[in-house]
């Protein structure tokens, strides 16, 4: 029995290829049923050449190759290895061994590298397969982590025969143990000033809150987004294989898993499919890349209006389904989202300074981002922009590492009590405030003067909570609150 593999999102499902040969047909050639795409039913002639360039003569008559189950959409190269090994078990080239197979073949008989191989090791893992398996040699750091038995990196179709006829002896794939990784080449105490700034995005990497920050050019808005990944903890186990599947599934997977919280950083002319996926096979976009990291958007509201409100989803519910016409993919998408804008289109204006933008053209260029959107966004906070003396006369910053241990610790205390504070519930975020409380009327006093939705204050209640958890208080004080309360005061 030969097995492969197809995709839908990061999940895999496992396929039987069989194949029958019709000698009496006087009509010589390869039928491959079973809902293939176009790379499946090309594959007959990369199949075919394949075989014919390593000595094989499989075409004494019709050959058909059955994908089961038959009700299932496949796409992609990967068939071509396990179609090959199908016919040459059908016409009795191999003993008859169960089998599973990824490889895309080239005309003289190589195997190469295809998507979706880690999706389709940890599917074996849970099944706990009991037969040969056989990946591409330039896929061979995917599937090591899986802890299969029994699994070989191939380099050709000719070698693959020998390995299942018992010809040669080759060297199963060792399993490779997960390290992460926090070194970087940038550091937070490069930047100089701004620790209003930096204790927000502090606030944010310890919750998992989004964040908005709005400045002027020069006032370190990219700077401070682009450090943020230094302050973020270590990835676990399990988010280095559930992001790693989603780099396989787009083939960005090169030599070694995503060992490093990511940082997607798409340019403002991205079109809705980049950013949350799409294409004919529904493939991840840039949000579903960006999963357990961070989106960065510099210059938001330079971003196509489209674009931002498919960020809706996502930044409430943590993962995306992109529908085709071919196929429908569910892929998860949480992120700490972070945006960058100027304060308006002429970019000139901050705290000390003028612009030339009258008060309607402001008010226009603040409005290209919509309410839904900023309701989702945790953090607003303003940058400014330093002038020379400021700049020159600015402290040496705090490194990364330290304040990376204080988020390390809020998220512990957080993830005791079940989850990180982002992903609360409404209902789980009404006891942090008591009822009648000095808190409560400060609160109701700040929502109705900026009429804030019930969103926004579970946002601003889920954010002291955070500060709660930095400062190690057991209760949401009322000074937690008013910094909580400080975060929504930048109007856009």
């Amino acid at each position: 029995m030969i097995f492969s593999v197809s995709l839908s999102g990061i999940d895999a499902l496992l396929i039987e290829v069989e194949s029958s040969v019709d000698k009496r047909s006087v009509i010589r050639g390869v039928d491959i049923v079973g809902m293939g795409d176009t790379a499946v039913k090309e594959s007959e002639k990369r199949v075919r050449s394949a075989l014919k360039s390593n000595g094989f003569d499989f075409l004494k008559g019709r050959v058909t190759v059955n994908l089961s189950p038959a009700d299932v959409k496949k796409s992609g190269s990967q068939f071509d290895l396990p179609i090959a090994l199908s016919i040459l078990s059908a016409i009795g080239e191999l003993k008859g061994k169960k089998i599973f197979a990824m490889g895309e073949l080239s005309l003289d008989g190589k195997i190469r590298r295809v998507k979706g191989v880690l999706p389709a090791a940890l599917k074996l893992k849970e099944v706990d397969f009991d037969g040969v398996v056989i990946v591409p040699k330039e896929n061979e750091k995917e599937v090591a982590v899986a802890g299969l038995r029994n699994t070989f990196a191939i380099g050709n179709i000719r070698e693959a025969v020998e390995l299942i006829n018992d010809l040669r002896i080759f060297e199963s794939i060792r399993e490779v143990r997960i390290e992460t990784h926090t070194d970087f080449d940038v550091d937070m105490d490069e930047v100089r000033g701004q620790e209003f700034v930096k204790r927000a995005l502090e606030i944010a990497a310890a919750g998992g809150h989004n964040i908005l920050m709005i400045g002027p050019p020069g006032s370190g808005k990219t700077m401070l987004a682009r450090r943020f990944q230094t302050i973020l903890p270590e990835m676990t186990i399990d988010e280095v294989l559930e992001t790693s599947r989603i780099y396989s599934v787009a083939g960005f997977l090169d030599d070694s898993l995503v060992t490093k919280r990511p940082f997607r950083s798409p340019h403002h002319t991205s079109s809705v499919a980049s950013i949350v996926g799409g294409g004919a096979n529904a493939r991840p976009g840039e949000i579903s890349l960006a999963h357990n990291g961070v989106l960065f958007m510099d210059e938001l509201p330079e971003f196509r209006r489209d674009v931002l409100e498919a960020l809706r989803e996502p930044l409430e519910e943590g993962r995306i389904t992109v529908a085709r016409s071919r196929a429908v993919a569910v892929y998860p998408a949480s992120f700490i989202f972070i945006g960058a804008m100027n304060p308006c289109g002429c970019a000139e204006i901050d705290d000390d300074g003028e612009c030339i933008c009258s008060e309607n053209e402001r008010m226009r260029y603040m409005r290209k981002i919509s309410g839904p959107i900023l309701d989702r966004i945790d953090i607003h906070v303003r940058v400014r922009r330093m002038n020379f003396g400021e700049y020159r006369n600015a402290r040496v910053g705090e490194r990364s590492s330290s304040i990376r241990e204080r988020v390390i610790e809020a998220r512990r205390l957080q993830l005791a009590r079940g989850k990180l504070n982002a992903k609360l519930s409404h209902r789980e975020t009404e006891r942090f405030v008591e009822k009648g409380s000095d808190s409560e009327k400060l609160l109701e006093k700040f929502a109705d003067r900026l009429k804030l939705s019930g969103r926004a204050i579970d946002k601003i209640l889920k954010v002291s909570r955070t500060i709660a958890d930095l400062d190690g208080s057991d209760r949401v004080l009322k000074k937690h609150l008013l910094e909580a309360l400080q975060y929504r005061m930048v109007s856009v």
